[in-house]
């Protein structure tokens, strides 16, 4: 068994499609096939089946896969090792993160690590708190950016930077000029939300009972899987929503959304890591990196859209 084996079987896992399996890793279709088939003769176990001209995992694939995605992640840590001994002039770091971070606080500070660091290339990946936290507990990912709050023993959590939720609205909707009544007014709106999980409405959702309003009141009309949708419902009038500062900052600019005058609790950004797999060097100096230069980029913003 060779990890170039595991590595092809975990791309079919993935995909459950030979083919595209072959084409995203740059083999022949025949190749990938063979070594497949090489791990099933020779440990004498169908991880597959193949139904049509489909392929789905059977049970022994589902717990294999699990162990072949472990095995691969340590030799990736082990490559990172060595990469350490070029003093950060090569190496890769991969960040996952969730929307609202990935989208609008990230970049800047990815694009400030690369001016430093050219040989260092830094992947992205983009999910939900839950699909970030299973990143770095699975060795997909170096560090975690996350919305929400997480409550795991076996990671570092670090809050790196806060976040300010706003209530907003079209600048027709009647709540552009009048400020509501949370009691008596939220259950009669129309809400436009982020799925359930998301971080962001996770914040607004505990928010709610120190306004007096019960989240089963209200009336959901749109659930949306991305900050952009949601946030271009509202401008179209669909509603109102709960949004990232970050998110509607130059819709606020530019008039085509207010905010309503009802204080949210700040939220905090946190930064994760395993604290058992080895920190690389790359990933070391990204974090100091964020965790050094975060707070004077909050000031910064805030002083540039406080008055929107």
């Amino acid at each position: 068994m060779t990890l170039e084996q595991l590595r092809i079987f975990i791309a079919v896992a993935e995909r459950e499609h030979v083919t595209q399996a072959s084409r995203d890793l740059n083999l022949t279709q025949s190749a990938t096939s063979a070594a497949v088939s090489t791990l099933e003769d020779r440990h004498q176990a169908k991880l597959f089946d193949r139904i049509g001209r489909r392929i789905v995992l059977t049970e022994a694939g589902k717990i294999f896969l699990s162990e072949a995605r472990a095995v691969v992640a340590r030799a990736q840590a082990a490559e990172s090792v060595l990469a350490d001994l070029s003093g950060l002039k090569r190496g890769k770091l991969t960040i996952a993160a969730s929307q609202t971070v990935a989208n609008y606080w990230l970049p800047q500070h990815i694009q400030r690590f690369q001016k430093h660091h050219p040989g260092i290339t830094v992947t992205m990946t983009i999910g939900n708190t839950a699909t970030v936290t299973s990143a770095i507990h699975d060795g997909a990912a170096d560090l975690g950016l996350i919305e929400g709050d997480v409550d795991d023993p076996s990671l570092t959590i670090s809050a790196i930077a806060e976040d300010e939720i706003l209530i907003v609205v079209a600048p027709d909707h009647p709540w552009a000029s009048q400020i509501p009544n949370p009691k008596r007014d939220f259950q009669q709106a129309c809400w436009v939300l982020r799925e359930p999980g998301s971080g962001t409405r996770a914040i607004f959702e505990a928010a709610l009972p120190a306004l007096g309003v019960d989240k089963a009141s209200l009336d959901i009309v749109l659930e949306l899987p991305s900050n952009e949708s949601v946030r271009a419902a509202v401008q179209a009038g669909a509603g109102v929503t709960a949004m990232s500062r970050l998110v509607v900052a130059n819709a606020l600019a530019a008039g085509t959304l207010r905010s309503v005058k009802i204080a949210l609790p700040p939220r905090q950004f946190f930064l994760l890591a395993h604290k058992e797999r080895y920190q690389a060097r790359a990933a070391q100096e990204f974090r100091h990196m964020v965790t050094e230069l975060s707070a004077a980029d909050n000031k910064r913003f805030s002083t540039t859209y406080l008055a929107v």
